[in-house]
């Protein structure tokens, strides 16, 4: 999995605290639990702040992959934990994603997702919009 780090800049920062209910019985984090501090951090990268300014840039966006390395067991901790994520490729009706969950210590695990603009009334693809290219382009990194 290509994911190549890029700056601080570019990276959006989701931070999160691991729940007892996310614990499995091997004392660690549940594989499946990952997607969804995946998800909430993808939410929050796409829908948070231009909400809250009164805008709604994104839509309408699909998962059509998710691909994911476990790094190393994330144990019950009272530490907030992290998921920083950027866009990896921008294409007109298409992005990739990567993601890393990490604390100030450790990466637990690494990402990508590629994700495709739909139009939910017509169900079908679509391109996206100058609004949706300008925020995701923020996470882009330039160079």
């Amino acid at each position: 999995m290509d994911t190549e780090t890029p700056s601080a800049q570019f990276r959006h920062v989701h931070e999160f605290h691991v729940r007892f209910g996310d614990i499995d019985s091997q004392g660690h984090v549940n594989n499946v639990k990952f997607l969804g501090y995946l998800e909430d951090a993808r939410q929050e990268m796409l829908h948070g702040d231009p909400v809250r300014r009164g805008e709604q840039p994104v839509r309408g966006m699909v998962v059509v992959r998710h691909e994911i390395d476990y790094r190393r067991p994330l144990p019950l901790t009272v530490d907030p934990v992290r998921v920083e994520t950027w866009v990896t490729e921008l294409r007109a009706a298409s992005c990739a994603l990567a993601y890393e969950v990490r604390d100030a210590e450790h990466v637990y695990a690494t990402a990508t997702s590629k994700l495709a603009a739909f139009d939910v009334a017509e169900g079908r693809p679509r391109r996206f919009t100058e609004a949706e290219r300008e925020l995701l382009s923020r996470y882009l990194p330039r160079g």
